[in-house]
């Protein structure tokens, strides 16, 4: 059984110090955007590839701190363990045993196990894990010296392609959408990664008003309102990698100070968020209240069809909506109504404003002759369309 301090070199020599490998993994059709805003975070990426369903990328642990802390539409980091080939479980119970686990993971860690396999002759996902959790916790045995903490649960995934195995840990713990803000997010949310991503692809910086009409749990107005204020994604909510023997206090804190001293300077955005729905309204001033962005939105009751943009500002900027549909709505007809009426709604009064819309649907989409960008996402199993452009 390993010393303390011999341990400590080792995870310092094995993990902290040492390039790994990690992923990042996105929606379909981020991996590109997730891969500028690493480049802006000044990640290394001599080694970093595009692969569909994110970025894979070489750094070190505190860049994975960095990662995890900034990236708006990244939903999880994964580190990557170890790669190796089998074809038989005596081959990976022989090498899943090999693997240092008490590097990676706390002696009182309750692993949890993400597998999925593709055209492999080990395909059977719990006999899989049973094998890893075998073999974890006969090192955790060797070397437990006893908690009365609760132990932390920590996911790892296990890839099989082909007879080769790809062994992770996750970073990140919950979902990277998970921003740490809402305490009661409302029906069928749009995701926060997903309204990050159409945000950036307009080009919004925080320059102009922007309003959103219907807001809902205020998804768009709170990613918004963090962007313009270089407020990072992260920056409310805990990580998995807080629970690793690897983790450094300080290097985090130090982090999070260099952050602060930069969002203290930048100017307030204007955003006004509202709904016709006072509960929606009334959950979202809840969330504000508990955080400092509460500066730049302003939250009103409205209904979008009995409101023009001059009754709130002057200036020309963008417009954010995300209608109900899908579960929000009880019949494709009464969606496709108020989406007809929101197209109207929006030739007659935004002319000139940068739009953000998102469609129930293709054949809806369609019909908007506004010179926009489209980009089909996936949401609660839905195949709804982003778009973006000028009205």
């Amino acid at each position: 059984m390993p010393t303390e301090s011999s341990l400590s070199k080792r995870i310092k020599r094995h993990v902290i110090g040492r390039r790994r490998s990690y992923f990042a993994a996105t929606a379909p059709g981020f991996e590109s955007l997730c891969f500028r805003e690493m480049q802006g975070l000044g990640l290394p990426m001599e080694d970093a590839r595009i692969i569909p369903g994110g970025v894979e990328f070489k750094v070190r642990l505190v860049d994975c701190y960095r990662a995890n802390l900034h990236l708006r539409t990244a939903n999880r980091i994964l580190m990557r363990i170890d790669q190796f080939k089998a074809t038989s479980f005596r081959q990976m119970e022989k090498r899943v045993t090999s693997i240092a686990w008490e590097l990676f993971l706390p002696s009182d860690s309750q692993p949890l196990f993400n597998v999925k396999t593709h055209h492999c002759r080990l395909y059977h996902s719990n006999a899989i894990g049973e094998r890893f959790l075998n073999s974890i916790r006969l090192q955790q045995n060797a070397s437990s010296q006893g908690s009365n903490v609760r132990p932390a649960e920590q996911s790892i995934y296990i890839r099989g392609v082909d007879d080769r195995f790809t062994v992770s840990i996750d970073s990140s713990g919950n979902h990277l959408h998970k921003r740490g803000l809402k305490k009661h997010p409302g029906r069928a949310p749009l995701r926060e990664t997903t309204a990050a991503a159409a945000l950036l692809l307009a080009g919004y910086r925080g320059h102009q008003p922007l309003i959103d009409p219907m807001c809902g749990t205020g998804t768009f107005s709170l990613e918004a309102a963090m962007l313009a204020g270089d407020i990072p994604a992260g920056w409310f909510r805990q990580f998995a990698f807080m629970q690793w023997p690897s983790f450094r206090r300080g290097q985090w804190e130090y982090l999070r100070n260099q952050v602060a001293s930069k969002s203290n300077r930048k100017q307030v955005p204007t955003i006004f968020a509202s709904d016709k729905e006072p509960a929606a309204c009334r959950r979202l001033e809840k969330c504000l209240a508990q955080t400092r962005l509460s500066e730049a939105i302003k939250v009103s009751q409205r209904n979008f069809f009995d409101f023009s943009p001059k009754d709130l500002t002057d200036q020309v900027g963008m417009v954010v909506i995300n209608p109900p549909y899908g579960r929000r709505l009880e019949t494709r007809p009464q969606s496709d109504h108020l989406f007809k009426k929101i197209y109207t709604r929006l030739k007659q009064e935004y002319r000139g404003w940068d739009l953000i819309l998102i469609s129930p649907n293709k054949k809806l989409a369609r019909k908007i002759h506004f010179n926009l960008t489209k980009h089909q996402i996936s949401h609660g199993g839905l195949r709804p369309v982003m778009m973006i452009g000028r009205i």
